[in-house]
This record gives structure tokens, C-alpha cells and sequence, in this order.
């Protein structure tokens, strides 16, 4: 027997939800980069056009391949009324801690918008921020079409980065593992220590005493 195509939840009855209740400009929000040792954590907001078709096969970010993830995103940065991203650097996560660099990179995403949204649709998390009546759901990367084009947005953004990364820092293979802490990685980061880039409050980043 084959392997069952996976069929994806994205709907838009948040967004129609939302849009029912008298707002227009109803942008879904979503990071990326939480859990990773090394990079900015990563956010985009998004703005959808009701009149325009979603791309084929939308999903949640971490569901795609790279090559559907690069299609999507441009597709929706052609159709979308507006998107913005918004990054926090390592230097910023180690000096507060990443939930806050995450909401922080939220906002700044918002910001980016053009026209700005009177709605969220956020990922899991409330946005108090943000003066602006919102909705926390929980796998909205999964579900909504608004946030799971903003995790494909911001996923792309932050990918691109940790390629240039690469280039400057080839020893610790960021192409591969944009930052997350396979055990490739690990073992780079036992080589050859902590870069510019690595988030050095995440565990396994700097030795302990066991290691050393």
C-alpha cells in the first residue's frame, strides 16, 4: 500500500471570521528560529487578499520541502496585500531571552505593514505588545492560511540568512541546519567554538565544566 497523501487543514474561517466582525486588514503572525543555537529568531506578519487565490499546497512551513517553501513565498509576495518581517539578533536574545526576542520580532514585523492591520491572528501567543484586538491559535501554522503564510515567509527570510551566514562561517555548516542543533553542529561547535552568531545563553553552545 502508498503512502497516503497528506491533506492540508489550511482553511480561511479565521480570517472570514474576523472579517465578518468588521475588520479588514486581518494579518497572520508567526516566527521562526525559537530553538535554534544560532541566528536571529525571525517573524513575519501577513496580509492576505481575500480576492486572491491561495498558492497551491500552503501549509505550515515545517510540512514543506525547500523548493515548495521558495514557491509559496513568492507567490504570496505577488498576491498578498502586504507582508513585513521583522528579526531579532543573538546579542539581543542572550541579553533578554527568546520569548521576548520573539514578541519583540512579532511587533517589528508589524510594523512593516503597509497597510496596517486592524486584526492578528497570532501563532500560540498573545501579542499584549500590540493594541490590537488579536486571536492566539494554538498549530495556526497549521490551520490558518494567514499565519501559515507567514511561517513560509519568515522560514524563506531566515533560511536565506543562515545562508550568507555560511559563507562568512563555512566551518559550522549553517546551509544545512540553519543554526539548529543537529549533531553535525554540535560537534562544530566542540571543534571550533562559539561564532558571532551563536546564541551563547542556549545550552550547548559554550562547554560546561564536564566538557572542558
Amino acid at each position: 500500500m502508498g503512502r497516503q497523501k497528506r491533506v492540508s487543514e489550511i482553511c480561511t474561517a479565521f480570517e472570514d471570521e474576523a472579517r465578518a466582525g468588521g475588520h479588514r486588514m486581518v494579518a497572520g503572525v508567526d516566527e521562526v528560529g525559537r530553538g535554534a543555537l544560532a541566528g536571529p529568531v525571525v517573524a513575519a506578519a501577513v496580509i492576505l487578499d481575500p480576492d486572491a487565490s491561495l498558492p497551491e499546497g500552503l501549509d505550515d512551513s515545517k510540512k514543506l520541502t525547500a523548493a515548495q517553501r521558495e514557491r509559496i513565498a513568492g507567490e504570496l509576495k505577488e498576491t498578498a496585500l502586504c507582508y513585513g518581517v521583522g528579526l531579532i539578533p543573538p546579542e539581543e536574545i542572550d541579553s533578554t531571552n527568546i520569548l521576548i526576542a520573539t514578541r519583540r520580532a512579532m511587533c517589528s514585523a508589524l510594523g512593516e505593514l503597509k497597510p496596517c492591520a486592524d486584526f492578528l491572528l497570532i501563532d500560540a501567543l498573545q501579542l499584549r505588545e500590540v493594541e490590537l484586538p488579536q486571536r492566539a491559535i494554538i498549530r495556526g501554522d497549521s490551520i490558518s492560511a494567514s499565519i501559515a503564510a507567514a511561517s513560509v515567509i519568515a522560514k524563506t527570510f531566515r533560511d536565506a540568512l543562515m545562508r550568507d551566514y555560511d559563507r562568512v562561517y563555512p566551518q559550522y555548516g549553517f546551509a544545512a541546519h540553519v543554526g539548529y542543533g543537529t549533531r553535525a553542529h554540535l560537534e562544530a561547535l566542540r571543534t571550533h567554538g562559539a561564532c558571532p552568531i551563536h546564541r551563547r545563553s542556549f545550552r550547548g553552545v559554550l562547554p560546561t565544566p564536564a566538557d572542558e
